[in-house]
């Protein structure tokens, strides 16, 4: 029969190293995304062209893809990582620049912003609090990109506001499964690497953001 005495110590420093990188990972992505938007502020002064979002977009997934897990496991990960969420938000000023010259632009652009925060925080807050394995999410969420890009590309030919508006719909809730299942893997101990953690919510929060500034762009006729 185990000891539970026994069961409790042992599973005490798995707690703790799990609450560490839970900590580190929630600290070093509010240095992104506040580097981010400084950036995005920079880009929107320097008026920079629709363009840049695209160039900024490319160089970031090569630099996540190639750079930053060779980087992960040492000091020059962070500087990785700004870098990478630096170009996002450069490149995202040159959309909202775009969005805020439009009629509802910055109501759209603000609603965009308090969405993105609330559905967050909210999905963030459940799964810490619930401690629930959300692994099963890991599937749904790699079959829903699959899908999800060939409709993209789909959509670069026929243009079809109604695919365009499910398109963003879909990433909307593929990336609240994934902030969901990122932070059961944290919680659960799971994900050790925090550098590695804050890329993926990141993401998730950037296309969260982006997906809900074209669904309400789409309702508002923007």
């Amino acid at each position: 029969m185990a000891n539970p005495d026994y069961t409790l110590l042992r599973g005490a420093p798995e707690a703790v190293a799990a609450n560490k990188v839970l900590k580190n990972t929630y600290l070093l992505l509010a240095a992104t995304l506040g580097f981010s938007a400084l950036t995005a502020m920079l880009s929107m002064a320097l008026h920079m062209p629709p363009m840049v979002y695209m160039g900024a977009v490319l160089v970031s997934m090569v630099l996540g893809i190639f750079v930053l897990p060779k980087t992960a496991n040492s000091s020059a990960g962070i500087g990785v990582i700004f870098l990478i969420t630096g170009l996002l938000g450069f490149g995202l000023g040159a959309i909202l620049s775009i969005y805020l010259a439009l009629p509802h632009g910055p109501e759209t652009v603000a609603m965009a912003f308090g969405g993105t925060a609330a559905i967050f925080l909210g999905l963030s807050g459940y799964a810490l609090t619930t401690r629930r394995d959300f692994s099963f999410l890991g599937g749904f969420v790699f079959a829903g990109m699959m899908v999800l890009l060939i409709a993209m590309l789909a959509n670069l030919f026929f243009a079809i506001p109604a695919l365009s508006l499910a398109i963003s719909a879909a990433m909307i809730l593929l990336m609240s499964a994934m902030i969901l299942w990122d932070t059961s893997r944290i919680a659960r101990g799971e994900e050790t690497n925090y550098i590695m953690a804050t890329y993926s919510i990141y993401l998730s929060i950037f296309n969260l953001f982006i997906s809900l500034l074209q669904l309400l762009g789409i309702l508002g006729d923007d």
